[in-house]
């Protein structure tokens, strides 16, 4: 079995709920394509329609673009018109960085995601979302599809956005209104990752304090208990593992013994003196 293998059943698991169709009207970089299928893939969007594709395909700039999204390449579709792209689906919203004269429902990336994602889990309804050519954005013709348009807040002075970067957006908020969220925390796992015992935590604190009374910083007897308080504190907010009350302990260790140090170099010096 091949190292890609699991990850393309991984892959597979993970974007088999329903999903907004990509449409891509007119693509003229194979690169756009392809990072477009990146950003999809990265956000559970899986189906990708091409509507008269500009270049030839397949493409090995797009393959290459997508950097292992190359499920959402293979299985992509193409089609000769918009109408012929979007006859199966009952929602269609489409993106525009100008507002045209026309009566339409306009919604921001966060207000379309929820919308669709009700659509889609709630209503059981099919729904797209198309994105015009990088130069020149979807034609009226096309926009009149689209029972919604999608518009990104950017800057009023600088518009602009790149058709797969527009797609990487549609996705993030697309992803979010699932209800994901990012890890507070990074927690290690394995052999040292477990929280501290607090017998070891206590262990730490007199190892410390033993060393900081020897250096002179805990000499002010009344002011030592809020300071050994306060020293306590910043290490229980931390949540140390074991491994970390080791290597803290060897830390501590490490300065108690650095006035060794230059005396072990002197030693080192004068043997390599003799042997010349």
């Amino acid at each position: 079995m091949s190292d890609q293998q699991p990850t393309k059943k991984l892959v597979k698991e993970l974007t088999t709920a329903p999903a907004p169709v990509v449409i891509l009207v007119e693509p003229s970089l194979a690169e756009n394509v392809g990072m477009a299928a990146r950003a999809m893939l990265n956000f559970g969007l899986r189906e990708l329609r091409l509507v008269r594709c500009q270049f030839d395909w397949p493409s090995a700039k797009a393959i290459n673009a997508s950097s292992g999204a190359y499920s959402v390449l293979e299985t992509a579709s193409h089609f000769d018109t918009t109408d012929d792209a979007v006859f199966d689906l009952q929602r269609l919203a489409a993106t525009t960085a100008r507002l045209r004269d026309m009566v339409k429902i306009v919604q921001s990336p966060r207000e379309w995601s929820e919308d669709i994602r009700n659509a889609i889990d709630h209503a059981a309804q099919k729904a797209g979302i198309l994105f015009g050519p990088e130069r020149v954005g979807l034609n009226n013709d096309d926009l009149a599809l689209a029972d919604t348009l999608v518009n990104v807040p950017t800057n009023p002075a600088f518009s602009s956005i790149n058709l797969a970067q527009t797609v990487l957006l549609l996705g993030y908020e697309w992803r979010l209104s699932s209800g994901v969220t990012s890890p507070s925390e990074i927690v290690r796992k394995g052999l040292g990752g477990e929280l501290a015992s607090q017998s070891d935590l206590i262990a730490f604190y007199k190892h410390l304090e033993d060393e900081l009374d020897n250096s002179g910083f805990l000499r002010v007897p009344e002011k030592r208990p809020r300071m050994v308080r306060n020293i306590r504190n910043i290490f229980n907010r931390i949540r140390l593992t074991d491994q970390e009350v080791r290597t803290l302990r060897g830390v501590v260790v490490a300065l108690a013994n650095k006035k060794l140090i230059p005396a072990e170099q002197n030693r080192r010096r004068k043997n390599k003196n003799e042997r010349k």
